[in-house]
């Protein structure tokens, strides 16, 4: 595996402490959890779909909303 990049981030401690928690009921560190957000957000951004292509409104109700 190639060596992971290292970088010093700076946040609000009131998102860290969301991100605390949604990591935890997640059994992730907060550290996995950031890259996991990441790389979620940089799949969808390619256009990847999370279950295939023509997912459109799945990620709204994963999100608690309505489907579109």
């Amino acid at each position: 595996m190639a060596e992971r990049k290292q970088f010093l981030l700076r946040i609000d401690p009131e998102l860290w402490a969301e991100l605390e928690a949604w990591a935890a009921d997640e059994l992730r560190s907060v550290n996995g959890q950031i890259e996991y957000i990441l790389r979620e957000a940089v799949r969808r951004r390619r256009g990847g779909g999370r279950k295939g292509q023509g997912d459109e409104g799945s990620e709204a109700q994963e999100a608690g909303g309505q489907p579109a």
